[in-house]
């Protein structure tokens, strides 16, 4: 008989679990153009932490509908970002690729940090050239600014590329235009009881055991040597050990995207969801901060990735979630 050939089975969306490439979490998939006008379809802050909050409960379905529940937090902390260049990428036969770019003409020094910046710069004649082009999409390259948070040790900025969406393309090439070079904060990008996807770089736990990184069953008391093993490492044919087997190796630092997080709050004075002491490891929020519904990947000081939904099944809220009470009570256990 021919031997019968199929296509690999089975979600790879966690395997391998091997260490992520970068610290900063990659978007490479983007939601269609909506009819909302043009907008930023991301942002970028920094995990804070954990707190707990009183709300009225917005969930239609649920039983507590309509009544003040607590429910778990966290909160981020979102300083204005900048606009340092405008890529414009064009559909080829081999993929997207980028076809042109105009950079900022003044930018920040902490950016030299990150990557060599040209001292003179002419940007009119690089619109001049850009405008020649034939282009199918229009991204922001943006930056954080790590030197406004005061629970962050470093000054190197983090970049990263943001789609424009929404509306004509002459309407997103005039919108470029108007942000290059300026501060974009989080509420150009979101508000209020919208939905949000989200992305970061879990917590690291180093090289773990098959049992912990698998959550395989213990092997009985009568086992030789060792319980906390797998019983085969697979059949004699092939005579090789198949990447489905459960081995140890690295666990945690891996990119991780959670869909469909409800925004609570966005405020502009950090000591409304600053505790008593700071956030554990990470200290005062001093910035704007947005307030997210459940937990999200990562740990404290993490860039976190925010993105428009990319299947949003999240229920369309008339008005913002009534947030009546933030818990300010100490994490440090005083």
């Amino acid at each position: 008989m021919p031997t019968r050939r199929r296509p690999k089975q089975g979600s790879r969306g966690y395997s391998p679990r091997k260490r992520a490439s970068s610290i900063t979490a990659r978007v490479t998939t983007w939601p269609a153009s909506t009819g909302d006008g043009v907008r930023l379809q991301g942002f970028a802050g920094y995990k804070a932490g954990m707190t707990h909050a009183f709300i009225v409960d917005y969930r239609t379905r649920s039983t507590t509908a309509g009544q003040e529940v607590q429910v778990p937090v966290t909160v981020l902390e979102v300083p204005p970002m900048k606009v340092c260049s405008v890529r414009f990428y064009a559909d080829t036969t081999c993929g997207r690729k980028a076809v042109g770019e105009v950079w900022a003409k003044k930018v920040d020094k902490e950016l030299s940090r990150r990557l060599p910046v040209p001292k003179e710069y002419d940007e009119a004649k690089a619109w001049e050239k850009a405008e020649k082009l034939e282009y199918d999409d229009l991204r922001a390259l943006m930056y954080t600014q790590p030197v406004l948070v005061s629970g962050l040790p470093k000054k190197r900025p983090e970049i990263v590329e943001i789609r424009i969406g929404g509306g004509k393309m002459e309407d997103r090439l005039k919108f470029a235009k108007d942000i290059l070079g300026k501060p974009v904060t989080i509420k150009d990008f979101t508000k209020e009881g919208d939905m949000i996807d989200v992305a970061a770089i879990t917590k690291g736990k180093g090289w773990q055991g098959v049992t912990k990184r698998w959550g395989t069953k213990l092997l009985m008391h009568k086992n030789s040597k060792h319980r906390r093993l797998i019983g085969t490492l697979g059949t004699k044919r092939p005579n090789y050990v198949r990447p489905t087997v459960p081995q140890g190796g690295q666990m945690g630092f891996h990119q991780r995207t959670e869909l469909n997080k409800r925004i609570l709050k966005i405020g502009d004075k950090g000591e409304e969801v600053t505790p008593k002491g700071g956030f554990l490891h990470y200290g005062d929020v001093r910035n704007s901060y947005v307030i997210i519904h459940g937990s999200i990947p990562g740990p404290s000081k993490r860039l976190i990735r925010l993105r428009q939904p990319i299947r949003d099944t999240g229920m369309k809220l008339s008005e913002a979630p009534q947030v009546t009470f933030v818990s300010l009570e100490s994490k440090q256990g005083v």
